[in-house]
């Protein structure tokens, strides 16, 4: 039998026995397991889940780094603490604490901005372009065949993006498979309402995280906003509350043990299609290393703040996102060791091959899985010199700004087309506003600290991984280190916010005659980045050429065995289904799917992070739960655990009960799961949400703003 005849008009290929625990399933594939979602317990009409223009999924948003959903028709948007951080940390100043003391506005003319960057886009469009994106790539190899990819993508962006308000993007599905064009709409004015303190949202930081039983209310509360004309807009005291098409109605019931739930939100990567060579790559080098060279800057941060309040209020972004990544990467591998995730994709990749070699496809697909191999293996030549340089952007504000100027100014003089992606006019007003933002997130102090931490680990590549720019600019040595950077930090004048946007608006020829210290670091490192960048464009374009076959393979073989398929997460809208379920973690420990107030008590040191703030545990003691208890226990519900499948980003995706009503909010994956972005295991996966019945009582009883829960639809009891 043909590989390629088993999967004639199957783009989005399905297996005809998918798990209902399993699945990140593309809007459009659920009205192929219709059944499955009915069996389980799902009692809407699962083809209202392939329209995207329809409610419950055109309520549900990409936000921030994660996913919310509109809760209200006044524009009001419900999502983790966590993934608003950012909102609650850049309008947080010594002597206006929101980050430890929580925020509610008094009205709405009291809530306040958002940084400049945040954005919430809402899908409107989802459509297949496979063959327009690869018309002009096939026959070609490497380099050319990126650009060829890019140059379509490109084209179909910016014909998508004539639309105003309209944010347009290619997703790549099956590594190079299938391409399909993502429509947007794009908010820009999005302004705090309500946040629990620290101490709510966070209870336990790095100690819980990962973990259950989980007792935080991870929630904060936004609006969107958006002109008179009720087009998207900058912010402006003169704009009015955004009107989505539809919002999620508030359960008034909670959930038990077995019933049925479904998640809607935007999985940022899973990594579940690839070779085991990636797989062992990412045991045996990236996670370890990441974590090392991570904690190394969260040591900078954490020893920097407790020197200066204000530079730990600048940094408890970054921070606390270092601190996640951390504890994720270290529970990714151990989990990944647990379940011998190498041996086994090992094993499992073998048998696929050794099943292709009877099919009449072999001989085509065979060679093209063969080079591909080959060139993953090439990779490890430089990944430690990339992974460091890397972070010299990801991880720094004001070298990263002078790096965007830089790259700005040379992509300007280019045909807008021609333009690497990031730096066209459609990204220019999203760079400006990471410059502004610089102001509230920056100090010169740690981020020479933080550079420091980088190259002195650079400095230890050998020869054939150093890059000379790097080295012209900061030095061979530590001390030379030191040196570079006192200068051109106490030289520049990139600080300055004025100056910056003086430069961001400067035409290509002034930014290239500067002295600024930093702008001529910037510059002389250009070359060193432009050269990793196109050493991975040949790399990624020979890749997207050769995948295919690997996952043609793969996916046939797959429903051969009967096993669920669907693409690994690429931050699409995705959908997945399940049940409230409890967790037997190892021998003898077994956990209930519903924790209560009663474990906040428990866990209560008075000091960080249990440090439960005070009205919290006066209400607690006082009792007042009348409408937000437990229907069978009697208990007041603060979280509740899934076997939903999910990954990062998905983080703040509405949990919704078998009406599509939201019953919960997703924030966290317990420790066993953690690799489940690799590999999948039922027996132990399980997703962590906040119980809204929980953050209703907050709002009620603790923090109370009555006006907000009226608007909710959930008035105060």
């Amino acid at each position: 039998m043909r590989i390629r005849s088993m999967m004639l008009g199957a783009a989005m290929a399905l297996a005809l026995d998918a798990k209902a625990d399993e699945g990140m399933w593309l809007p459009s594939q659920l009205p192929s397991i219709a059944k499955n979602l009915k069996d389980a317990g799902f009692r809407g009409d699962p083809k209202d889940l392939a329209d995207l223009t329809k409610a419950p999924l055109n309520a549900v948003v990409r936000i921030g780094g994660g996913t919310g959903s509109f809760v209200s028709s006044d524009g009001l948007v419900v999502t983790n603490h966590h993934v608003a951080f950012g909102v609650i940390q850049y309008n947080t100043r010594p002597d206006r604490d929101l980050i430890n003391e929580g925020f509610v506005a008094p009205d709405r003319a009291g809530e306040l901005p958002a940084n400049p960057d945040y954005r919430l886009r809402v899908t409107v469009g989802f459509d297949k372009v496979t063959d327009r994106i690869l018309a002009d790539a096939r026959g070609k190899t490497g380099r050319a065949y990126y650009d060829a990819v890019d140059a379509a993508s490109k084209a179909l962006v910016a014909e998508c993006e004539k639309e105003p308000g309209i944010r347009c993007s290619v997703a790549n599905m099956f590594y190079g498979r299938d391409f399909y064009l993502v429509r947007q709409l794009e908010l820009r004015d999005i302004r705090l309402v309500y946040a629990p303190p620290r101490a709510i949202g966070n209870y336990g930081d790095e100690i819980d995280n990962f973990v259950w039983p989980r007792h935080a209310g991870d929630f904060t509360i936004l609006r969107a906003y958006v002109g008179k004309d009720g087009k998207p807009a900058d912010f402006s005291p003169d704009n009015v509350p955004y009107h989505p098409p539809s919002h999620l109605k508030l359960a008034t019931e909670g959930v038990a043990e077995g019933d049925f739930v479904m998640l809607a939100g935007y999985p940022g990567t899973t990594y579940r299609h690839r070779t085991a060579a990636e797989f062992a790559d990412q045991i045996e080098w990236r996670l370890p290393t990441s974590v090392a060279v991570l904690k190394g800057l969260q040591e900078v941060i954490e020893a920097q703040g407790k020197a200066d309040k204000e530079a730990g209020i600048r940094y408890a972004s970054q921070l606390q996102s270092l601190k996640n990544n951390i504890k994720r990467f270290s529970g990714e591998l151990e989990g990944l060791k647990r379940s011998d995730a190498v041996a086994v994709r090992r094993e499992d990749e073998a048998a696929m091959l050794v099943w292709l070699a009877t099919q009449s496809d072999a001989a085509a697909l065979k060679p093209s899985i063969d080079q591909a191999m080959a060139l993953i293996a090439q990779g490890k030549d430089v990944r430690d010199r990339d992974l460091l340089v890397g972070l010299l952007t990801s991880q720094t504000q004001l070298m990263r700004g002078a790096l965007s100027i830089d790259r700005l100014s040379v992509e300007r003089l280019k045909a807008d087309a021609e333009r690497e992606s990031g730096y066209q006019k459609r990204d220019e007003e999203l760079i400006q506003s990471q410059l502004t933002q610089i102001q509230r997130r920056y100090d010169p102090r740690v981020e020479k600290a933080l550079v420091t931490s980088v190259l002195t680990r650079y400095q230890r590549l050998p020869d054939a991984q150093r890059l000379p720019e790097v080295d012209k600019v900061f030095g061979r040595t530590p001390a030379e280190l030191t040196r570079a950077l006192d200068g051109i930090y106490g030289a520049t004048t990139f600080a300055d916010e004025a100056e910056r946007t003086r430069l961001f608006a400067a035409a290509p020829a002034d930014v290239a005659k500067s002295n600024d210290a930093l702008l001529v670091a910037a510059r002389t490192l250009r070359p060193a980045l432009l050269r990793i960048e196109e050493e991975k464009k040949a790399r990624e374009g020979d890749l997207l050429r050769l995948r295919p076959a690997y996952m043609q393979a793969l996916i046939a073989y797959r429903e051969k065995q009967g096993k669920a398929v669907y693409p690994d997460a690429n931050s699409t809208l995705r959908v997945s289904y399940g049940k409230v379920t409890p967790l037997a973690a190892r021998d003898a420990v077994s956990y209930a799917p519903l924790t209560t107030v009663q474990g906040i008590v428990e866990k209560n040191t008075g000091a960080f992070p249990f440090d439960a703030p005070v009205p919290l545990i006066d209400a607690i003691h006082k009792g007042d739960f009348a409408g937000y208890t437990d229907a069978k226990t009697g208990a007041m519900p603060v979280d509740f655990l899934s076997n939903l499948d999910t990954t990062g980003g998905n983080s703040g995706s509405p949990v919704l009960n078998a009406r599509g009503e939201l019953v919960g909010l997703n924030f966290d994956s317990n420790w066993e799961a953690v690799s489940a972005s690799w590999m999948y295991d039922p027996r132990y996966k399980r997703a962590i949400h906040v119980d809204m019945r929980y953050m209703r009582w907050l709002m009620d009883k603790v923090y109370p703003s009555h006006a907000l829960l009226r608007e909710l639809g959930v008035p105060a009891k």
